[in-house]
């Protein structure tokens, strides 16, 4: 990546690691995502970091280790993104678009193309994301091991990945789906509506008595497929807040 358009690009992408137990793989993920020209690495709730062992695991990309911001939560460490790709080893009850790595390099690398930031998310060792983790990302990576011997260690997954990102980028630039005007809202924005939305179908008894959750995930991902942008969450806001004053004045009467 000699041009300063592939660097800029690169400068969107972010390695989010979430949970991770042993701290040779943060380092292991850092001389992974250094090697191919990346420099972003986030840390959630790390078991332990900073630690020696990370330090010689990234085999001089200490430039990584040290620029690593750390994070409580995963909401926190993608709030400012506009395209969050979570990884996973098996399927979840979280119904989620499913993608290889080079169809996920693909729509990172247009994303970041069109000033979006990105951020692509690794979960726990042994347990990977939680669900409540994954239903925060607009979709599912695969990477397409032996079913047999499935058994990739993270900095290995995350090399992966970089990999095929850096080849996106090498390819150059291919055409480009129609842009909006505006770029989508942020992982943040979009969570206050989450909120927003649950909080409004209990106020109208939408469910009337079942349990949410399968309405909720599937309203989730429709509105994540739909990327909508500030103005359109705030007309998406506007009916949820007269949807709860008109069901307040029912009630009333």
């Amino acid at each position: 990546m000699t041009e300063a358009t592939d660097l800029s690009i690169a400068d969107r992408l972010r390695f989010v690691l979430v949970r991770t137990s042993h701290p040779g793989n943060i380092g292991g993920a850092a001389r992974a995502i250094r090697t191919m020209g990346f420099r972003r690495l986030s840390l959630v709730a790390p078991h332990a970091f900073p630690h020696a062992e990370a330090s010689a695991l990234a085999a001089g990309a200490d430039d990584v280790l040290a620029n690593a911001p750390i994070s409580r939560d995963l909401g926190e460490a993608i709030a400012d993104c506009q395209l969050v790709i979570g990884t996973t080893a098996r399927r979840r009850d979280v119904p989620m678009e499913e993608i290889d790595p080079r169809e996920a390099a693909a729509r990172i690398v247009a994303a970041a193309r069109e000033g979006r930031e990105v951020a692509l998310v690794f979960g726990h060792e042994r347990t990977g994301l939680e669900n409540d983790e994954i239903k925060r990302c607009h979709a599912a990576v695969l990477i397409p091991s032996d079913p047999e011997f499935p058994s990739l260690n993270l900095a290995q997954a995350v090399q992966v990945l970089a990999y095929e990102v850096r080849m996106a980028l090498l390819a150059g630039a291919s055409p480009l789906p129609a842009q909006k005007a505006d770029l989508p809202a942020s992982s943040a924005e979009v969570e206050t509506f989450f909120e927003h939305l649950a909080k409004t179908l209990d106020e109208i008894e939408f469910h009337k008595g079942r349990s949410p959750t399968t309405v909720l995930l599937r309203l989730r991902r429709l509105y994540l497929r739909a990327q909508p942008d500030e103005r359109e969450l705030r007309i998406l806001h506007g009916i949820l807040t007269d949807t709860e004053r008109m069901a307040r004045l029912a009630r009333e009467k």
